[in-house]
């Protein structure tokens, strides 16, 4: 398949990441889906793009919204290749701080929307035996620090997710990858960033360096989005591509350090740990790859 014949399906395509990789899918001529909750904002990619894109306003998390969306685009151009599930939303403050309907609502749209439309998708792509799902998480899929817990905890989810999914749709010819941003110039740090419902007083001292750090920053974060968008072409036109795309020097530098601190803490007992089977059990090993 050619690059001009490939059709991809972008969520959150008014801004950020979506947007990005919106505008170097539609500069190499794809043909492309672009959803996003802010449907004016979608006018200038389709202005740019003519027949080629297929402006779709969308709330990922609407489900008939969701199934309305795949029919039309489908209907447009017969097929679906690559599903870039960008779509999501920020949150900064201590787990106690957010009340239960903000982490339900952060999962609604980090987790279950992205999940639910690849579910929506995967029909077709298995009846092509091909396809790619390139689902955005963040380095804070991998690793979680104080002040994200509601965040990471949407992230985190979407990883387990689509750890599984990868391993049962490879046999079908379908693709998953995993993208792994840290710190880039996105509206992530701006007003739509979820804010606690119920601030304490207590946390301050842990959360506000955190706040400090991402909103003291915005607008000067040192990652590009346009090349995040480069390095997710990449991936999709790779044969064999990876399992995970890390995006950022921070990002890398943050997991070393992190995965690091945590194996070292696993290992202070994992003799302890080890020595807790039934005497002469078999040890069987599952999800070898």
């Amino acid at each position: 398949m050619g690059k001009s014949d490939r059709v991809w399906f972008i969520t959150g395509a008014s801004s950020g990441f979506g947007r990005a990789l919106a505008e170097a899918v539609i500069g190499r001529g794809e043909r492309a889906v672009v959803a996003a909750r802010r449907g004016a904002a979608l006018a200038k990619l389709a202005a740019i793009g003519g027949d080629h894109v297929l402006a779709i306003p969308l709330d990922v998390t609407g489900a008939e919204a969701r199934k309305a969306a795949v029919a039309a685009a489908v209907a447009k151009f017969g097929r679906i290749d690559v599903l870039a599930n960008i779509a999501g939303q920020g949150s900064l403050g201590a787990v106690e701080e957010f009340a239960p309907e903000q982490l339900r609502a952060q999962m609604e749209v980090n987790f279950f929307a992205a999940a639910e439309l690849t579910r929506d998708l995967l029909p077709q792509m298995r009846k092509l035996a091909a396809g790619h799902v390139l689902n955005l998480t963040s380095i804070g899929g991998l690793i979680s620090i104080g002040g994200f817990g509601a965040y990471c905890a949407s992230k985190f989810a979407l990883e387990a997710w689509s750890e599984a999914l990868a391993d049962e749709v490879a046999p079908l010819g379908i693709k998953v990858t995993l993208v792994e941003p840290g710190n880039f110039r996105t509206e992530f740090a701006g007003e739509a960033n979820m804010r606690p419902a119920a601030p304490l007083d207590v946390y301050r001292p842990a959360i506000a360096p955190i706040e400090d750090f991402l909103y003291g920053q915005n607008g000067r974060q040192p990652g590009d989005p346009a090349k995040a968008a480069e390095a997710m072409i990449a991936v999709v036109e790779d044969p064999n591509p990876p399992r995970r795309l890390v995006l950022g020097a921070d990002a890398y530098d943050a997991l070393d350090r992190i995965m690091a601190a945590r194996m070292a803490d696993i290992a202070r007992y994992r003799a302890l740990g080890q020595a807790t089977g039934f005497a002469g059990a078999e040890t069987r090993t599952i999800g070898a790859r």
